[in-house]
């Protein structure tokens, strides 16, 4: 799995969102199918402004059907419908250090083929 840090540099959400879609499309040309977006969550604990607009751009992608599965990083554990049905197509996620961690500051993207 690649993992994307947008929190590097502190960018504003529209660089932030065209970092995701310049990553996204160097995966889709190499054959990668798995993403982790570092987005953070904020620094006042309720949540900033890049994790919010990088979700709803990656919904985006799986109503064009560039993207098949997003998983919040609080849903990215076993214990969700989406976190098992990841971890039974790609099994290495288990293994990823915010699996189980229920972190808001992270997605999950699976990319379609």
């Amino acid at each position: 799995m690649r993992t994307l840090n947008l929190e590097e540099g502190h960018p504003s959400v529209d660089e932030a969102r065209r970092r995701l879609l310049a990553e996204l499309a160097s995966m889709r040309k190499s054959g990668a199918r798995l993403l982790k977006v570092v987005h953070g969550w904020g620094s006042s604990g309720v949540g900033g402004k890049i994790g919010p607009a990088i979700r709803k751009s990656l919904r985006l992608r799986v109503k064009e059907g560039k993207a098949t599965l997003i998983v919040p990083g609080e849903r990215f554990s076993g214990d969700t419908i989406e976190g098992r049905e990841l971890a039974t197509r790609h099994p290495s996620v288990r293994s990823d250090c915010d699996w189980n961690r229920v972190n808001p500051g992270v997605t999950v993207v699976e990319l379609a083929l």
